[in-house]
């Protein structure tokens, strides 16, 4: 097991033993239920791109 340090949790301000620093175990339990988002398909234009590029002289070299 890693070890654990003993820190002051940045949101609720109590000490906890944990890896890192950050918020603590219950409130990240709180964020994650609070800000739990769904995934959703997005539909995205096919890439087209722009014509504008001159070809390169070496491309138009006849033999």
């Amino acid at each position: 097991m890693m070890d654990t340090m003993t820190v002051t949790c940045p949101r609720c301000g109590s000490q906890t033993d944990e890896r890192f620093y950050g918020p603590c175990t219950s409130c990240r339990t709180e964020l994650r239920l609070k800000f739990e988002g769904e995934g959703r398909d997005v539909e995205v234009a096919e890439y087209v791109p722009k014509m504008n590029v001159t070809p390169n002289a070496v491309a138009l070299k006849d033999d």
